[in-house]
């Protein structure tokens, strides 16, 4: 018995402690491309996923992808929608990419490209709070899940939205709007004039005895260009259907409350008589149409799906603080749908349309249908090695160390509804301003060198607020974590830190694999071209899996 008792101790003391060269914490896409192109580089690789889910957004509701000019997306994030489009056999049809696949899809890809190139998945494995991470100098040697499962690693990569790994390891890093000042950046602090997702028409702040409308801020909007520590808005990217077999009615939250919609439903009266009709669906929720009938709802407009102002606290909140400020947003997200398909307030042309839709029955089918990952367009930004700002979207295009390339707007969503100077509600800091395609620096990826040689942040990575707006969409994210991978097994063959990383070698096995780092359509093709000899294999026989009809908005 006692032996028996040493041994079962002795094989916890070994499952207790890994060693691998590269170690990924985080599950989002950006993160599985990470690991995918470090193994495929002859790495031994773990990916320690926080949850139970890969793919972050992309497999969590993102289905309408941001691509700005798709042909400035290469390597592993063009691989992944060339993968996509052969899940929905579009070779049939002469065509190569699918940019907007389903959830479910987006996630079995992910898993395949995992397993494929023999990535070890951990998962529902979360870093422990405030003292996970353990250093020795400028080194990370190891982190440590809450469950007490030590990784060490010759690289670590941070690739979650909220770079909570990053923080741990003392790097710097900041959160919130910087100054105009600052970087010299005119779209930069709060805003004084924010024209788009605003209310069109003049609705006052307060009900007839005085009293604040739910919804609005009571504290002053601030000065215009300067910095504060609010963040843009957060919300759920929804996956809905028309499709009756497989559409289920909007839930009603247990908490819901009506009177949280007030400002909704003075907001749709007062647009009626000054449209001369009521509100589109399509006013209300951005709708973007992918496969089987369904649709991606975001935000849009006035008042809608963004839950303004009520997550100034996630970036730097414990655990139990972002699961709180979490289930706020779920319960905001499904009241403002019930509230919409059922409320006698709601003009009947719109709620008819509510009632159309409703969420896909084949959908997170473990989260009651719900997306399992909140918008979090914005946490932490590290302050690393280069600093991407304003510039590097609109003058300064070029960079010697580019890894990747840009092209979406610069595009913040509203951070404060607050009472004007006349006394009505407004919306502040929404900001889309478009760009010329840029490429984006190693530098950004890379910690300054006294703070880590051996971690790589390609999701939280060092740009202002400005510039972070453009970078943060989930192709950028995946064509990074291609370039982190890579660099992680170059300095681990060199034994160099992260930041001495031979760059030339690295854009050279990065165009070798597809990367995209010049802009022009020769780029793109030659990219496309080498992703499909990797599949040349002829396509799989079956049903097409989008068969069912197309929705419409």
């Amino acid at each position: 018995m006692k032996a028996l008792i040493v041994l079962l101790l002795a094989a916890n003391a070994a499952l207790a402690q890994h060693s691998f060269d590269l170690v990924v914490y985080g599950g989002s896409a950006g993160g599985v491309m990470t690991a995918v192109a470090g193994a495929r580089q002859g790495l031994q690789v773990v990916l320690v996923n926080p949850g139970r889910h890969i793919g972050g957004l992309v497999s969590g509701g993102l289905s309408g992808t941001d691509t700005g000019r798709r042909e400035v997306i290469g390597g592993l994030a063009l691989e992944f929608y060339f993968r996509a489009g052969r899940y929905y056999q579009l070779d049939r049809h002469l065509q190569d990419l699918a940019w907007m696949p389903e959830p479910k899809a987006a996630e079995a890809i992910m898993r395949d490209m995992l397993r494929e190139s023999k990535v070890t998945l951990v998962e529902n494995q979360r870093l422990r709070e405030k003292t996970g991470v353990r250093k020795d100098g400028a080194r990370i040697v190891e982190f440590t899940t809450e469950s007490g499962v030590r990784y060490q690693a010759k690289v670590f990569a941070d690739c979650t939205y909220e770079g909570d790994l990053m923080a741990q390891s003392k790097v710097s890093y900041t959160y919130g709007r910087e100054s105009t000042q600052q970087y010299g950046e005119s779209l930069a602090g709060i805003r004084a004039h924010t024209p788009s997702h605003q209310f069109a028409v003049d609705i006052p702040a307060r009900d007839e005895s005085g009293r604040l409308l739910p919804e609005i801020s009571a504290e002053p909007r601030g000065e215009a260009g300067a910095a504060d520590k609010r963040i843009q808005a957060y919300n759920f990217r929804v996956i809905a259907t028309n499709v009756p077999e497989n559409r289920l009615p909007w839930p009603k939250p247990a908490n819901y409350d009506a009177k949280q919609y007030e400002l909704l439903a003075r907001y749709l009266k007062a647009m009626t008589p000054y449209l001369g009709r009521a509100l589109d669906i399509n006013e209300v929720n951005l709708l973007r149409v992918i496969p089987n009938g369904k649709a991606d709802f975001n935000n849009r407009g006035g008042f809608s799906t963004d839950y303004i102002g009520k997550n100034y606290d996630y970036p730097e909140g414990s655990y139990a603080i972002r699961e709180r400020i979490w289930k706020e947003h779920e319960d905001y997200q499904k009241g403002f749908y019930y509230f919409l398909a059922t409320d006698p307030r709601v003009p009947k042309p719109l709620q008819d349309q509510m009632n159309q839709w409703g969420l896909a029955r084949d959908e997170f089918v473990d989260t009651g249908h719900w997306p399992h990952q909140l918008y979090i367009r914005e946490a932490r930004r590290m302050v690393g090695e280069y600093v991407a700002t304003q510039k590097d979207l609109q003058t300064d295009l070029t960079k010697p160390d580019a890894v990747g390339m840009g092209s979406y707007s610069s595009d913040s969503h509203n951070l404060q509804r607050f009472v004007n100077a006349r006394g009505f509600v407004e919306n502040e800091g929404d900001v889309q301003v478009p760009v010329k395609p840029y490429q984006i620096a190693y530098r950004s990826l890379v910690p300054k060198r006294a703070e880590a040689v051996n971690l790589l942040v390609p999701g939280c990575l060092s740009a202002s607020h400005v510039a972070y707006s453009s970078m943060r969409m989930e192709p950028q994210y995946m064509l990074l974590g291609h370039a982190a991978g890579i660099a992680a097994a170059l300095a681990v063959k060199h034994g160099v830190a992260l930041q001495e990383v031979p760059v030339a070698a690295l854009q050279k096995q990065l165009l070798a694999e597809g990367a995209v780092l010049e802009l022009g359509i020769e780029h793109h093709n030659r990219a496309l071209s080498i992703i499909r000899a990797r599949y040349a294999s002829p396509p799989r026989k079956g049903p097409v899996p989008w068969a069912r009809p197309e929705a419409r908005p």
